[in-house]
């Protein structure tokens, strides 16, 4: 007998302990709202709806649960605008650091467009050594506080910009100081990426990983360029895949030839579910693509992309995932797994992962029944003596 055969859902604190793999999460999605209004207090920034963090936190949510990507974009204006020193960078990485690690989040890979941190005088490198030296400090603090984390950055380009190629050699520049691969974001509609092909040409050249955000909000053609012009190593989002997969009426599947080929090729999806219902990607928890997807066994990661915007951590991303689909600790092992396994990091640091934290962790999560039951049947019998 194990956990599973008990039929019983991890608790919200069992969901906090396990141990967590993070692909898909925004730097400047994820400050603390204390720290955005100290911030804009320290550097100027006069521009915040609310100074109260808490009317302010209540603001970024509301503001980004619109149904639309493009309005989900504009609340970071006011995260990007307070990211503007150095102090501020090394502080904003260092807390994300510290909270994806109190959350459990063991390994993480976080992404941010230095190009958009340069209003206050920095260069591109003094951007990327700000925030890796935050992220160290971080990965510090928390191993201090009994948590342990590892932390590397990915270096994202605009897609609506022309900066692409020359984030990518900056990517490539700073590959063995904590920045572990490349992303291109931003608004997808009218903005392919293929006008970026130089820079995928070059990373392909170069040896090095990409990711690309594609499949958020427009569709398969989206998916097909990253892929098969692009050659992304990784789908940011790519929920949209959903519809190439036909669900018949006697429940039978039938996957097109993109949706196959994804599939077949284990390429990951770094599926974000309260983010994909704020921009209109999923109507709920229950009906998001992520359920059918991880039945038919799709390389499927669960990540948070904003956790400010969509107010989420990977444990709150999994508490939804639990009461939607009624997933057990298995299953949650099995979304880590597949997250650790598509990391971009070598191949024998992953493999340790898996075998030496996340497997173990797991192992000792879903062997707390028995001392439960063992601690319940000794008081029962001290009881009857």
């Amino acid at each position: 007998m194990t956990s599973q055969t008990i039929a019983n859902a991890p608790t919200s604190d069992q969901i906090r302990r396990a141990p967590k793999v993070l692909l898909h999460d925004h730097l400047d999605g994820g400050l603390r709202p204390g720290t955005v209004v100290d911030l804009a207090r320290g550097t100027g920034y006069t521009d915040l709806p609310h100074t109260d963090p808490d009317k302010l936190a209540l603001w970024f949510h509301q503001a980004a649960d619109s149904g639309s990507l493009e309005r989900y974009l504009e609340t970071f204006t006011h995260t990007v605008g307070v990211m503007q020193t150095r102090d501020a960078l090394v502080r904003v990485a260092a807390e994300c650091a510290e909270d994806l690690a109190e959350d459990g989040v063991v390994y993480a890979e976080v992404r941010y467009a230095p190009e958009q941190h340069l209003e206050g005088g920095l260069t591109l490198e003094e951007v990327v050594e700000a925030v890796n030296e935050g992220f160290r400090l971080g990965e510090r603090r928390a191993r201090e506080n009994g948590h342990r984390i590892r932390v590397g950055a990915l270096l994202t380009a605009m897609r609506h910009a022309a900066r692409a190629l020359e984030i990518a050699e900056l990517a490539n520049a700073y590959r063995d100081q904590g920045v572990v691969g490349f992303d291109i974001a931003g608004a997808e509609a009218g903005h392919p990426p293929t006008r970026h092909l130089d820079a995928f040409e070059y990373l392909k050249r170069e040896n090095n990983h990409f990711t690309i955000h594609a499949g958020e909000a427009f569709g398969l053609p989206s998916i097909w360029q990253a892929l098969q012009w692009c050659g992304a190593d990784r789908l940011g989002h790519g929920v949209r895949i959903i519809d190439d997969i036909q669900v018949r009426d006697d429940g039978t599947v039938e996957l097109g030839r993109l949706a196959a080929y994804v599939r077949d090729k284990r390429i990951p999806l770094e599926l974000c579910p309260s983010s994909n219902l704020q921009t209109g990607a999923a109507s709920s928890y229950a009906d998001h693509p992520i359920g059918l997807l991880r039945r038919l066994h799709f390389r499927a990661t669960v990540n948070t992309d904003n956790r400010l915007m969509s107010h989420t951590s990977m444990s709150r991303e999994f508490e939804h995932l639990v009461e939607a689909f009624g997933y057990t600790l298995d299953d949650m092992q099995w979304f880590t797994v597949n997250a650790m396994k598509s990391a971009f990091i070598p191949f024998d640091e992953r493999l340790a992962m898996i075998n030496d934290v996340i497997k173990p962790g797991y192992a000792e999560l879903k062997s707390e029944w028995l001392f439960r039951q063992t601690a319940s049947t000794s008081a029962s019998s001290l009881t009857e003596g």
